[in-house]
């Protein structure tokens, strides 16, 4: 059995979506509640999971949300948005993906609080195809998310490791939290917060290019 885990958060690590989220969101606020929200309305709730992605802006602004219709057109939105070709790589993502599979001592995972349609959306629009990882856990498939353990426990579970063998790769403060409570060693690139706010990571990044194997290793080992 290969005794390393690599699990990838989706939005702000393999694919440059958290703005194309938002601008879904605030597509689909105006659509069906004729509400004008801003970006900066959806930051605090970036890795939260779809619901709380949509209610928490809800909330602040007193508008009573059909959250299943919601959650829907916010999806089509931002699949819309993908499909009109926008580039949202990240440097280095990809590499590390394939590095990884290309391993025999790895097992590569996805745990996003995002449902099972959009995050696949985005995986593919950065260019990796879905079937590669050997597990792939989203938000509908656990009870709590992020900050929550839960969704990482339930992927190192499937992934047959112990969770101080796996390294998770986060862009979120919530993730960050939620692989740390999961017992796992995490990688946190800058793509959606500070270095500053991302310092409960073991290794804070500029940039996926960063990242190599032995670096992956060396986190596991310490």
């Amino acid at each position: 059995m290969p005794p390393y885990g690599l699990i990838f958060d989706v939005d702000g690590v393999l694919g440059d979506t958290e703005g194309v989220v938002a601008r879904a969101t605030i597509a689909m606020f105006q659509e069906l509640y004729g509400v004008e929200m801003k970006e900066e309305d959806f930051r605090p709730f970036i890795g939260t999971g779809a619901v709380r992605y949509v209610e928490g802006p809800a909330e602040k602004y007193g508008v009573t949300v059909d959250i299943d219709k919601a959650c829907a057109r916010r999806t089509e939105n931002f699949i819309a948005i993908l499909e009109s070709g926008e580039p949202i790589s990240f440097p280095g993502a990809k590499e590390l993906v394939d590095a990884a599979v290309a391993a025999e001592e790895w097992k590569v995972a996805v745990a996003t609080s995002g449902p099972t349609d959009k995050s696949q959306a985005t995986v593919r629009a950065a260019g990796i195809d879905p079937s590669v990882f050997n597990v792939y856990i989203t938000g509908d498939m656990v009870t709590h998310k992020k900050p929550h353990p839960e969704i990482y426990e339930t992927t190192a579970k499937a992934l047959q490791l112990a969770p101080g063998h796996c390294v998770v790769v986060e862009d979120a403060i919530t993730g960050v939290a939620s692989a740390k409570a999961a017992g796992m060693p995490c990688i946190a690139v800058t793509n959606s917060f500070s270095a500053v706010e991302l310092a409960e990571a073991d290794l804070v990044v500029n940039s996926l290019a960063q990242v190599t194997l032995d670096v992956l290793k060396g986190l596991i080992a310490s």
